[in-house]
């Protein structure tokens, strides 16, 4: 410990050996010094980040113990995929995890959206609505739902759809949720994470909430949560609170960093056989789909999920913290509560956030030597930076960061296999921000 010369605050200082490392990958003195002080004052909330890891991490065990997971699960099936006894316990033991009563996981689902687009469109018919009580879903739904017109859109096969805004407080509008709600609404989305928007995310308790009141208004209403980056962030997940599906990606939270590929839908029996009747054939549903020798990486991911997913909460508390203390907005706040993995720093400028980005590529394991540009991705309506030097493609439980290159020029962090790879991605972020003179750390406390 040293006293801060600004303040008189005892500061905690790295020692001379660790910071002869970051200094060799190019991290300053004094951006040592700054992020070492953020850090020693959030080792309470990493004990407590620690505590619901060890009670996921349990979970995780019982279920595989429960459905008596063996070496053969690991064993390759190719074809039909008919009595892969691998696929078939993988999907008991994810229901299992997350209070299901059948679940399909698939290295067929190619993405998150995919998932979502299949948990959808098979449990929808034409002349049924589609109903979103958070606002506007994440922008590559747009398509999907047919808000912007796309070939094999829900609004090409008449299913139409409607959005209740949130307050300006971030509240559920409850008065336009029972306006908006009739007899045509079938199925009603929530978004756990917060997209490319600075809403907050919501806990499972609130979820719970907006479902209870949904429910009561119209009882026999589907109700499907989009999970991605919320797995294993708390103890309870939606299907534990009323949700009738969660859909989402195998290459964020469950994954582990170890999948491949693939997505997940979890909850009610019937809507899940819809969604592998969608993804297969109708007469054959879950009964093909062949392992093709990812199962050890599903089964391996998803027990190391509740570490990696501590970890990358500690890299987004610790991101919050430091850029708050520099000024910025940070979504949520560095003292908030935690639901999902992603943090969302405000810059409100194309330069700082260009700068960021290329500090989280610069910390990557994998292509740290390139700069990230901003460009057209399929899906989006503007321009996306993204910065993720990963394993695996397009994984965001890896370290990653991204955004529209639009006002309010925010970028959204997320993941870190390890604490200390997501501690050095925001140092090196930070370092080029230093470099260019768009902040200043002297005297910040």
């Amino acid at each position: 410990m040293r006293c801060c010369a600004s303040c008189g605050r005892e500061e905690f200082v790295m020692n001379q050996t660790l910071y002869e490392i970051y200094h060799k990958l190019g991290i300053s003195e004094a951006v040592c010094a700054f992020g070492s002080a953020v850090e020693e004052e959030l080792k309470e909330r990493f004990i407590a980040i620690d505590a619901n890891a060890e009670f996921n991490q349990l979970k995780v065990i019982s279920a595989m113990q429960k459905n008596r997971v063996s070496a053969e699960c690991f064993n390759i099936s190719s074809g039909y995929g008919y009595n892969d006894i691998g696929r078939d316990t993988l999907e008991s033991v994810y229901a299992d995890c997350f209070g299901g009563e059948d679940a399909l996981v698939r290295p067929q689902i190619t993405c998150g959206t995919h998932a979502l687009a299949l948990a959808l469109i098979s449990n929808l018919r034409p002349g049924d609505e589609l109903l979103s009580p958070v606002g506007k879903p994440y922008d590559t739904l747009e398509n999907v739902i047919g808000i912007r017109p796309s070939r094999g859109s829900l609004a090409e096969y008449g299913i139409t759809y409607r959005q209740v805004e949130l307050l300006e407080n971030g509240d559920f509008d409850y008065d336009g949720i029972r306006a908006a709600l009739n007899e045509r609404t079938k199925l009603v989305t929530i978004q756990r994470s917060k997209g490319y928007a600075t809403r907050p995310t919501l806990s499972v308790a609130r979820i719970g909430e907006l479902i209870a009141f949904i429910k009561k208004i119209k009882p026999d209403v589907l109700c499907m949560v989009d999970n991605c980056y919320g797995e294993f962030v708390e103890e309870r997940e939606p299907l534990e609170v009323g949700a009738d599906m969660i859909v989402g990606s195998l290459i964020k939270n469950p994954g582990g960093g170890l999948a491949p590929v693939g997505g997940y839908i979890v909850g009610k029996k019937e809507c899940v056989e819809n969604a592998a009747f969608r993804l297969t054939s109708p007469g054959l549903g879950k009964e093909v789909g062949a392992g093709l020798g990812v199962m050890q990486s599903f089964y391996q991911g998803l027990f190391l999920a509740p570490n990696v997913v501590s970890a990358a909460l500690k890299g987004a508390i610790f991101a919050a913290n430091i850029y708050e203390r520099l000024g910025y907005r940070v979504i949520p706040d560095g003292r908030e509560s935690r639901h999902d993995i992603i943090q969302a720093v405000e810059f409100g400028d194309p330069d700082a956030m260009r700068a960021f980005c290329e500090g989280i590529q610069a910390a990557a394991p994998v292509d740290s030597y390139v700069t990230p540009e901003p460009w057209a991705m399929p899906g989006y309506d503007s321009e996306v930076i993204m910065a993720a030097g990963a394993f695996v493609q397009g994984s965001s439980i890896e370290l990653s960061a991204d955004g529209p290159m639009k006002p309010p020029y925010a970028v959204y962090f997320q993941g870190g296999l390890t604490w200390y790879h997501a501690k050095l991605g925001i140092l090196m972020s930070l370092q080029k921000l230093y470099e260019r003179k768009l902040v200043n750390i002297a005297n910040i406390c």
